[in-house]
């Protein structure tokens, strides 16, 4: 007699942060729209459901934030999270003032800069031969181009980096941000509270000083907005990407006929980029709120519940992707969702693309093979993001 497990689900079990796919394929064919009592919250993971819940604006809100986490959650989630923890019209104005400064001619000219960075982490790394891929590449990089972009000087940014890595860590059993977290919030903030005093004094050729200039008929940011997005910033955009580069290696590896096909050709490095944001991307996962009963398939939702938005699960889902659960280099990606949707689609989609695409490019232009260390692995334990903060590696070089 064969003994089914109850179906269960909840984001804070370590046991999920190891694999969460499994599940996600339980979640899909046995309760698409999952309740969790204890938690009280929510879980969509059909593509179709999590990219409409996206798009829904006027039913599904952002002003309490996108996490579950108690202490990030209600109504002051913008201080931390910006224009993503908002609604229009605050999110609109907010975002179109970023929009003047965060421009797309910005971001691509940070390409031979970027290129630059990596080759300054990748020289030692190679020398070596063997060196952890997250401690001493992917985990530097992002921090580098953020700091490059905002203005955070080389001699703050291990430390921005330590924090940002506290603020993101869930201690086993707990289902919040621990007293070491919270603390690393109030550092960060501060930091950032006296750059923009800085800027306010002294111009500088950064995002936070054209930030504080960047208007919209009359209409600028405060100095609380500004130090929201570098906030937003320093989470979102470093963390996310170290766990791409890191996901996209480890997979490379674990793949090996799928990572021969950039080993061979890096023109397939995009390719590899997409795949891995599909198969197993950085954020798993986003919150919002019911702003009125809803009914999802069935399943009545009241006003005000909590609702996670399972990216991980949708990037797998049966019905838009052939052979899912496969890592596959050559299948369409044009469907994934891991950026989000609508109003709220990730406005650095475009700096984490362009980032993993040449750090990646120029390892496997300088790498012929290379092997990970299974056993010094160490997985990020995040209810949000999902990644390794240990991946040690050895490198055979052209």
């Amino acid at each position: 007699m064969t003994t089914v497990t109850p179906l269960a689900y909840n984001p804070y079990d370590y046991a999920m942060h190891e694999d969460p796919y499994p599940t996600y394929a339980r979640l899909r064919a046995e309760a698409p729209v999952f309740y969790n009592e204890e938690l009280d919250f929510y879980a969509f993971s059909r593509h179709a459901d999590v990219l409409a819940t996206f798009r829904d604006v006027d039913r599904f809100s952002n002003a309490n934030g996108v996490s579950l986490d108690p202490a990030a959650y209600g109504p002051e989630a913008h201080k931390a999270m910006s224009f993503l923890a908002m609604d229009p019209p605050r999110h609109t104005r907010m975002r179109s003032i970023v929009g003047k400064s965060f421009t797309p001619r910005r971001v691509a000219e940070m390409e031979a800069r970027i290129r630059a960075l990596a080759l300054t982490h990748l020289a030692p790394a190679l020398e070596a031969g063997t060196f952890d891929f997250v401690g001493d590449f992917a985990g530097l990089l992002p921090m580098d181009v953020i700091s490059e972009l905002v203005g955070v000087p080389p001699a703050d940014r291990a430390e921005i980096r330590r924090l940002a890595d506290l603020l993101l860590h869930r201690d086993e059993g707990m289902n919040d941000i621990p007293p070491e977290g919270m603390e690393a919030a109030l550092l960060l903030a501060g930091y950032y509270a006296d750059m923009v005093t800085d800027r306010r004094q002294h111009e500088r050729d950064d995002l936070t000083w054209s930030l504080l200039q960047a208007e919209i008929d009359g209409d600028r940011l405060t100095d609380d907005e500004v130090i929201s997005f570098l906030f937003l910033l320093v989470v979102a955009g470093n963390e996310t990407t170290t766990k791409l580069l890191g996901n996209a290696w480890y997979w490379g590896w674990r793949h090996r006929a799928q990572g021969a096909k950039v080993l061979a050709d890096p023109g397939r490095v995009p390719d590899w980029v997409e795949e891995t944001l599909r198969y197993d991307t950085s954020t798993q996962m986003i919150l919002r709120v019911t702003r009125e009963p809803v009914t999802v398939r069935g399943v009545d939702i009241d006003a005000g519940q909590r609702v996670l938005l399972l990216i991980g699960s949708a990037n797998r889902d049966e019905e838009v992707f052939e052979d899912p659960e496969s890592y596959d280099l050559d299948r369409p990606t044009q469907h994934l969702i891991s950026f989000g949707g609508g109003r709220h689609f990730c406005m650095g989609a475009a700096l984490a693309r362009m980032e993993a695409r040449i750090a990646l490019t120029e390892l496997v232009t300088r790498v012929g093979a290379y092997e990970v260390d299974p056993g010094g692995l160490q997985r990020v334990h995040s209810i949000n993001v999902r990644g390794l903060a240990a991946l040690p590696t050895t490198v055979t070089r052209r």
